[in-house]
């Protein structure tokens, strides 16, 4: 079946829930068991009911509809997507070994890297996104791990991942690969050579912007060591948020079409204003990473980047504390619009960011895009006005 029919499908069993569409919210702490032959063989697994902090019906149902759709040998939920990054490294990674992380990841991410595992024993260093060779030359004996995140949820680099991945399975390291921006709608990780997969299903999956929610999926070799590991850290999310993130995932494929429709549409009009330097878009065909992307990918979401033309910051903030459609908030995948000021050149080492002028992070919702273009239309020209 294809993605769009796979959203609607996984994930529910009405014909064993009283006909009912949607899996019902079944909360738990304690389960009981009819003997001590049950209670001892009722080990935690997926699917299997032991105790709450493993997952209820609820819990599985999501997990199994998100590795359906990505094509993954499992998948956990917890409490966010942070808890997902650290999760995920805390379970795969020890004291001693090392990890390759591209330079242009999530900034929590890099924090984590910088000071969990660097606390843990673990040693790193950042590779150039846009550079696999970069990803040789700094692998060590020691190195387990090759961090990805793509496109960068700041400059939105595209990593050719397939190159990476043979470099670090030829050396025996594995790679995870943060899904948030594709979602497993535009980018199917295991097609490419991905071990495990991370996603900040606060974004897309949830759409709503009313949702906390971290999902990992892995291959079917890697996802027992994966879940034991998230398991016993014990960062779980609520059959209510597993709910919610279901029911934002019945509608993934109509509004990531949407998105990805209304954010072209407006970056290429980006592209003609006189205030704007570049678009940091893949989807763009002038953008340096537009070859990888239109090869690996099925889609563009709706989150790309802006650098303006010089400019002060005074008018910067003009311009965006003037916006009716486009609010501030740390996030994006919600279906409200976002626009917030950037400084990528703060969190980077092995790539330095190189800008013209101030950048921007945009992230276009379901509004009509006509509107939207009007709201940024005034916000420039409160841009000019105060510069």
């Amino acid at each position: 079946m294809r993605d769009a029919t796979l959203v609607t499908a996984l994930g529910r069993d009405p014909e064993n829930n009283d006909g009912i569409v949607n899996p019902p919210i079944q909360r738990a702490s304690t389960i009981l068991f009819p003997s001590v032959e049950a209670l001892l063989s009722a080990r935690p697994g997926p699917g299997v009911v032991n105790y709450g902090r493993y997952g209820t019906p609820t819990t599985f149902a999501l997990e199994e509809a998100v590795a359906g759709l990505e094509g993954a040998g499992g998948a956990v939920a917890l409490a966010s997507g942070k808890a997902a990054i650290v999760a995920t490294l805390l379970a795969l990674l020890k004291a001693g070994d090392h990890i390759l992380v591209a330079d242009n990841v999530y900034h929590p991410t890099r924090q984590t890297v910088e000071g969990i595992l660097a606390r843990m024993g673990v040693s790193h260093d950042f590779f150039d996104p846009l550079d696999p060779e970069d990803v040789q030359a700094k692998l060590r004996p020691q190195t387990r791990m090759v961090y990805i995140e793509s496109p960068g949820s700041l400059t939105f680099e595209v990593c050719d991942v397939p190159a990476i991945a043979r470099i670090a399975h030829g050396h025996g390291a594995l790679v995870v690969f943060d899904n948030t921006w594709g979602t497993p709608i535009f980018f199917k990780p295991y097609e490419h050579g991905v071990d495990a997969t991370i996603h900040a299903a606060t974004k897309y999956i949830g759409g709503h912007s009313d949702l906390m929610m971290g999902i990992v999926t892995s291959t079917p070799e890697l996802h027992p060591r994966l879940r034991s590991g998230i398991q016993d850290l014990g960062m779980v999310s609520s059959p209510e948020d597993c709910w919610l993130a279901l029911r934002g995932l019945r509608t993934l494929d109509v509004r990531l079409q949407r998105h990805m429709a209304s954010g072209i549409e407006i970056a290429r009009w980006l592209q003609a204003r006189p205030e704007v330097s570049r678009v940091l878009h893949p989807a763009l065909p002038d953008d340096p990473s537009h070859a990888l992307w239109r090869r690996d990918f099925k889609g563009a979401s709706g989150l790309f980047g802006i650098v303006l033309k010089r400019t002060s910051a005074a008018a910067v903030a003009a311009m965006l504390d003037g916006m009716s459609l486009f609010g501030m908030g740390w996030s994006w995948g919600g279906y409200e619009s976002l626009l917030i000021p950037t400084f990528p050149q703060k969190s980077r080492s092995a790539a330095p960011w190189q800008a013209e002028g101030p950048c921007l992070r945009i992230h276009v919702g379901l509004e009509a895009v006509e509107d939207l273009i009007i709201d940024l239309e005034a916000g420039f020209e409160r841009l000019q006005a105060a510069g």
